[in-house]
C-alpha cells in the first residue's frame, strides 16, 4: 500500500487496518515457525506497511496538538 494511499483513509479506517495488518502478521509468524511460509518477505512487507500507517496517525495525532 503506498504512502498517498494510506494518507486518503481517514484515522478510524487506518486504525481498523492496522488492526487487521497485525492479525495477519501474526498468522505468518505462526506459518514461519511451523516452515510453512512461501515467502519470507511477506513478513518484512506487513511490518513495514503498519509502521507507515502509525507514523500517518502520529503525524496527525502532532498536528492537532498544535
Amino acid at each position: 500500500m503506498e504512502i498517498s494511499e494510506i494518507r486518503k483513509l481517514s484515522s478510524e479506517d487506518l486504525k481498523k487496518k492496522i488492526a487487521s495488518k497485525k492479525e495477519e502478521l501474526f498468522t505468518k509468524r505462526m506459518q514461519a515457525s511451523s516452515g510453512n511460509l512461501e515467502k519470507p518477505v511477506e513478513l518484512r512487507v506487513l511490518r513495514r506497511e503498519i509502521a507507515r500507517m502509525k507514523t500517518v496517525l502520529r503525524e496527525r495525532e502532532m498536528d492537532g496538538e498544535k
